[in-house]
């Protein structure tokens, strides 16, 4: 079987009849509204884009007071630390006879073990705050994207 065009089909394979489908504006309303929602997308997409960048920007901003806090407490734990052990020289050099020294790093080893242990819950308690509120922006700001796209 031969096929030839007549212009509206292919003569000898009537089911490429395209004279129905081809009506005059059918094809360009269709085009319009593919248009119309790539528009729509793209700005859903832009918009998304938008919020998760503001997102980064608090959780930035908030990561970075975080992390100033967790150093400034940092060296505050260093300076109590070097404090703590220049007064146990100090008191250690004063010692008198072999019980003074015991005594004296008896009593500097029970008050370094129950200050490292407070210094190490102060840090735990700066790192989850920290965490938190890294996270927090970022979480808030993916919720509210989703419901707009759902």
């Amino acid at each position: 079987m031969k096929a030839t065009s007549n212009g509206t089909h292919i003569v000898g394979m009537p089911w490429l009849d395209f004279s129905k489908i081809a009506a005059p504006g059918v094809v360009s309303e269709l085009t319009e509204q593919g248009f119309a929602r790539a528009r729509e997308g793209c700005e859903k997409i832009k918009a998304a884009s938008e919020e998760m960048t503001e997102a980064l920007r608090e959780s930035y901003s908030s990561n970075a007071r975080g992390a100033t806090d967790y150093g400034l407490k940092l060296l505050e734990i260093s300076n109590a630390n070097a404090a703590s052990t220049l007064d146990f020289f100090v008191r250690l050099s004063g010692s008198k006879s072999a019980t003074d020294v015991l005594s004296v790093s008896a009593a500097h080893a029970r008050k370094a073990f129950d200050t490292a242990s407070d210094q190490n819950r102060e840090l735990w308690v700066l790192t989850q705050k920290l965490a938190t509120e890294t996270g927090e922006p970022i979480r808030k700001h993916f919720t509210k994207v989703l419901h707009k796209a759902g």
